[in-house]
């Protein structure tokens, strides 16, 4: 027992001397000291992350406001690009708003554009905005188009890529309208103008102009042209969250013009726009449906021909991505669209979709059959929840077309289906 005694001291008494010496220099003292020190080594060893490229490029953009001071201008000027119809080339030009006539009861804007093909466009308005306590609001403008090469390819659904001409198209538009809000999400209105038109042989060099291949009887206006006296109503009722850059909602325009030849009495002829939108938006909003259904229905009087210029066209950068601008061309349209957008991060966006449309001599072969289809895929950059650049991809039997536009692809606008003039 004794011997046994004297182990146990002599045990204890060497786990005390260890205990009392002092640990290595740097040792931590405790787990909880050693996980501190990890995270302090960790902290001073951190760098900011790295942004890839793009995305470094888009913030530096937005976080400098360079787009904005842009587009804000200095002292009612400031310059635009883009807003000629498909075709143009790249387009430049400014415009002058002063937001304070007559005490802010009128608003002037004036735009003056030129593209790299030297398509000209200049418009002048006049906007009433607060009449009648902000119920109505109404507008005067004045509107000359001067096109040189826009392409045609023949009428009806079936026209070959061959066929492809190019002609002049000058227009001068006056024009009144009236749009009454009964309702937030509501508008009625009304518009008349008169809408003075010239064709001519078209400029694009290596393509015939198309009074070199088509008859009269092939491309109604070609050779007696008419001027017009318009007038029409429409109706539109407007959920979407945001009419620049909407995430969810919907918006559905009806919308009916007559044209009353002046010079000729050949061309009169009604013309019925459906413009149907709808916006689904999931996780936040981040990502997005948009649906779009718009049909354009015409209706001569007295003869069976609507000018070729101003009959409804399938194919291009708005509608059937898959096909040259202006590629099928008859006095019905019929046009489809399904996107499927996503937030890529702040100010970019990525889009999938799938067009189909046709063009139809009579307005009742509404059927899907015969529809010309085409798929894709784009992205979108944006600011204040507007896209102002816009590169879409699209594939269709005919190939594959790039687009590089400065507008939403459903080409929102303010009132109507935007269908005033054609090929706006």
């Amino acid at each position: 027992m004794r011997l046994i005694a004297i182990g146990i001291a002599a045990v204890a008494a060497h786990t005390c001397a260890a205990q009392s010496q002092p640990l290595p220099a740097g040792q931590p003292s405790s787990r909880a000291e050693a996980i501190e020190r990890e995270r302090s080594a960790k902290q001073a060893t951190l760098t900011p992350e790295q942004l890839p490229r793009p995305e470094h490029f888009v913030r530096q953009i937005q976080d400098q406001r360079l787009l904005e001071k842009f587009t804000e201008g200095y002292k009612g000027w400031r310059p635009i690009a883009g807003g000629l119809a498909t075709g143009s080339g790249f387009a430049v030009g400014t415009e002058y708003t002063n937001h304070n006539l007559g005490n802010g009861y009128m608003e002037l804007r004036a735009t003056g554009q030129v593209s790299t093909r030297l398509w000209q466009k200049y418009t002048g308005t006049l906007l009433f905005p607060q009449s009648f306590g902000k119920r109505l609001i109404s507008a005067v403008d004045l509107t000359h188009r001067n096109y040189n090469s826009l392409d045609y390819y023949g009428p009806g659904n079936f026209s070959t890529r061959g066929g492809r001409t190019n002609y002049r198209l000058e227009d001068t538009t006056i024009q009144g309208i009236a749009i009454a809000r009964p309702e937030k999400r509501l508008r009625a209105g009304a518009m008349m103008g008169y809408v003075l038109t010239n064709v001519g042989p078209g400029k694009r060099a290596g393509i015939s102009s198309t009074e070199q291949i088509y008859s009269e009887a092939q491309a109604p206006g070609l050779n007696l042209q008419s001027n017009f006296l318009r007038y029409g109503l429409l109706a539109q009722y407007d959920r979407r969250d945001n009419a620049l850059g909407p995430k969810t909602g919907g918006n559905y325009v009806v919308q009916w013009l007559r044209y009353q030849d002046q010079t000729r009495s050949l061309y009169s002829f009604n013309r019925y726009d459906i413009d149907l939108q709808e916006y689904v938006g999931f996780f936040n909003n981040v990502r997005r449906l948009a649906f779009r259904a718009r049909a354009t229905l015409t209706d001569p009087v007295g003869t069976d021909a609507v000018p070729f210029y101003m009959r409804p066209t399938v194919g291009g950068s708005d509608d059937v991505r898959g096909y040259r601008q202006y590629r099928f061309n008859d006095s019905n349209s019929l046009i489809l669209n399904a996107e499927y957008r996503w937030e890529i991060f702040s100010g970019m966006d990525g889009a999938l979709f799938y067009d189909a449309g046709k063009v139809m001599r009579r307005g009742g072969h509404l059927a899907l059959s015969q529809m010309k289809g085409s798929a894709g895929f784009g992205l979108r950059a944006n600011i204040r929840n507007q896209t102002f650049l816009r590169f879409d991809v699209g594939f269709s039997r005919e190939g594959f077309m790039i687009w590089f536009k400065f507008n939403d692809v459903f080409n929102s606008q303010r009132f109507g289906t935007g269908a005033f003039q054609p090929l706006y």
